[in-house]
């Protein structure tokens, strides 16, 4: 019963230090984020932070982990149904609930909305960025089927991307007009997909 609750501590705090590190990287990005400065959000001492972390790569990685597992579990964003995939009802379906999570986690567009990351950062945030762009990779396959594996994965990148480059410009729009910049964003994807797919 000891050890179930000091795991139960543990966790209680690297959820802590990661909520933290979320708030220190929203605020101050990641290149000007310091360990120190995490320590004190989290309110421990930097000593209790690397008995979890060794670095801010350890603490990215974590971060990164975490939003995937959040966003794949988000409303359905990666979910297509039991019905046949529909580009339309896919995008209304995703577009939405991406803001909704990019607004509820500020620190999350320190890790995956950047398009010019660090070397550093993007090693550490690889694995989480890599498992994203195969369930959007596998939504892309499911609506066109005929395009080759190649042809699938570089899709996906250019549409990563391109959320990417619009969902910082969205998020920080005053809220009156974030439908019409989100319908914007839905536009270019629908169009691009749809040429890609010789549509």
């Amino acid at each position: 019963m000891a050890e179930v609750r000091r795991q139960e501590r543990g966790r209680r705090r690297i959820e802590q230090i990661l909520l933290a590190t979320a708030e220190v990287f929203a605020e101050r990005g990641y290149e000007n984020a310091t360990t120190n400065a995490i320590a004190a959000a989290a309110g421990i001492s930097p000593g209790s932070l690397y008995q979890y972390f060794r670095n801010k790569e350890e603490l990215a990685a974590a971060l990164a982990e975490l939003y995937r597992e959040r966003l794949v579990a988000f409303r359905g964003a990666f979910e297509t149904g039991d019905g046949p995939a529909d580009l339309d009802v896919l995008l209304n379906q995703i577009l939405g609930p991406l803001v909704e999570f990019n607004l509820a986690n500020p620190g999350f567009k320190a890790l995956f909305a950047r398009t010019d990351m660090p070397a550093a950062m993007r090693v550490a945030v690889a694995p989480a960025h890599e498992a994203i762009h195969r369930q959007v990779e596998t939504l892309i396959g499911a609506i066109f089927p005929e395009l080759s594996p190649e042809d699938r994965s570089r899709t996906t990148a250019v549409a990563i991307q391109t959320l990417r480059g619009m969902m910082p410009m969205i998020v920080d729009a005053p809220e009156s007009d974030r439908p019409a910049l989100v319908e914007e964003l839905r536009l270019v994807l629908r169009s691009y997909l749809l040429a890609r797919a010789g549509r």
